[in-house]
C-alpha cells in the first residue's frame, strides 16, 4: 500500500507539472528551468528532470554531510517519465485559448503538485532531490516548509531566467503560494494516509 501511494503521488505530481506548463501562464521556477533547458539545449523536459536530479543528489549529500540518496534517482525517473507522458498525452487535448481556461489549468496543476508532493513525501521513500533540499533547508534554517520552499524557488527562478524558461504570472504565484499550499496540505495528507498505512489495532470486545 505504501508503494501504491508513493507512485500515485508522483504521477499526480507529474500531472500537475504538465498542467502548469501547458497553461502557458508560467510554471514553477524549477520546472521553468527544465523547460528552458529542453528548449535551448535539447532533450525532453523529463530527461532534464532526471539529469538535474542526479546533480542535486550529490549536492544534497554534501549539504547534509551524508551518503548520496541514490534512490532519489528512481523517484526522479518516475516523475520525468510522468511529465513526458502527460505532456505528450495532453498537449493535443489542452490548448487554453482564454485567460479563464489558462487559470483553470494552472490552478488545477498547482494544487495537483501540492497534493502529489504531500502524498509521496509522507510515504518517506526516496524524495525527489529538490524536495529533499526543501527538507534539508527546513532543518538547517530551522523554519517551516513554506519559507524553505520559497527560498529554493527564488534560487531556481534566477537559473530559469538565465536559461530562458517560461516565466510568467504563474511563476510568481507558485513562488508565493507553492510552499504555502504544501505546508497546509501536509498535515491533512498525513492524517488521511496514516489511517490507510498504519496497522489497525486489535479489536476490543
Amino acid at each position: 500500500m505504501k508503494y501504491f501511494f508513493y507512485v500515485s503521488g508522483l504521477l499526480l505530481l507529474s500531472l500537475g507539472i504538465a498542467l502548469t506548463i501547458l497553461s502557458d501562464l508560467g510554471t514553477s521556477p524549477f520546472d521553468a528551468l527544465l523547460v528552458g533547458l529542453s528548449f535551448n539545449v535539447g532533450l525532453t523536459v523529463g530527461s532534464w528532470e532526471i539529469i538535474i536530479a542526479a546533480i542535486m543528489i550529490v549536492g544534497n549529500a554534501m549539504l547534509g554531510r551524508q551518503k548520496p540518496e541514490l534512490l532519489g534517482i528512481m523517484t526522479a525517473i518516475i516523475v520525468g517519465i510522468g511529465i513526458d507522458f502527460w505532456l505528450h498525452t495532453l498537449s493535443g487535448v489542452i490548448a487554453p485559448a482564454s485567460t479563464p481556461s489558462q487559470s483553470l489549468y494552472f490552478t488545477t496543476g498547482l494544487f495537483a503538485v501540492g497534493v502529489g508532493t504531500a502524498i509521496y513525501l509522507h510515504t518517506n521513500f526516496a524524495p525527489i532531490p529538490v524536495d529533499r533540499l526543501t527538507l534539508l533547508m527546513k532543518e538547517l534554517m530551522k523554519t517551516n516548509l513554506f519559507l524553505s520552499r520559497t527560498a529554493i524557488y527564488l534560487m531556481f527562478l534566477v537559473l530559469a531566467i538565465a536559461f530562458g524558461g517560461p516565466i510568467g504570472i504563474g511563476t510568481v504565484l507558485t513562488v508565493c503560494f507553492g510552499g504555502l499550499i504544501l505546508n497546509a496540505i501536509m498535515p491533512v495528507t498525513a492524517k488521511t494516509l496514516d489511517r490507510a498505512l498504519l496497522p489497525k489495532g486489535p479489536l476490543i470486545p
